[in-house]
């Protein structure tokens, strides 16, 4: 209606917001950004601490991307070199994940805690401008939607009117174990450490609650 497409431009979508939609029964997550743990080299010793054996290739070079993931037991882990581990796992403040990492919020950061001493942490002023250099100003629509003879037919009839990064708001949906932290962090062939984006998600139905000002306007 307002004319607009997908896109990845840089820029707002319409006027000075960005424009975003969602169903309200999705289940998948929405990456809200994308930034390293501090201090410099946190992402490599947990990598080091916690990561398991590299996944595979287990086709041929036309089908690379065909792979099978190699775990290890954790009493063997430390036998892996650091050169040949990778991290794909996903933490919250609810429960420890399958390699020992859960969340927790203290003062003003928002902590990777762990048993082996590893220091990862993300203060609230880089998590204000992570997440206002993505989302400082945001028209979100969201839309019912249902199934007829085969076609998917979608009904927005809720929008909001989104601006200002909260903190408390975020370290709570954080607490509650609604955002969550997916670290996917590996090697390339030659070895040099590869960050695909440790990045803080959540669905899309609870965007609304990580903002200061929150107007419905649908």
């Amino acid at each position: 209606m307002l004319g607009i497409t997908e896109n990845n431009i840089a820029g707002p979508d319409f006027g000075v917001y960005e424009l975003k939609s969602g169903r309200k029964d999705s289940v998948s997550m929405l990456t809200l950004f994308t930034k390293t743990p501090m201090p410099k080299g946190a992402i490599l010793n947990l990598l080091e601490a916690y990561g398991y054996k590299q996944r595979k290739d287990v086709r041929d070079s036309s089908q690379r991307k065909m792979v099978e993931y190699v775990d290890v037991k954790s009493a063997e882990r430390d036998d892996v070199p650091v050169s040949e581990k990778e991290l794909h796992v996903t933490a919250d403040a609810v429960k420890k994940n399958s390699v020992g990492l859960i969340l927790k919020i203290e003062d003003n950061r928002i902590y990777i805690s762990d048993d082996k001493g590893v220091e990862a942490y993300y203060e609230e002023s880089v998590l204000k401008e992570a997440f206002e250099k993505k989302y400082a100003k945001l028209i979100y629509v969201s839309a019912a939607c249902r199934k007829e003879n085969g076609q998917e037919l979608l009904w927005f009839d809720e929008a909001y009117r989104l601006e200002g990064f909260s903190y408390e708001r975020f370290s709570e949906l954080v607490g509650k174990g609604v955002i969550k932290l997916d670290l996917r962090v590996g090697h390339y062939p030659d070895g040099r450490l590869h960050d695909h984006g440790t990045g803080f998600r959540v669905l899309p139905r609870y965007l609304p609650q990580c903002f200061e000002k929150i107007e419905k306007i649908l």
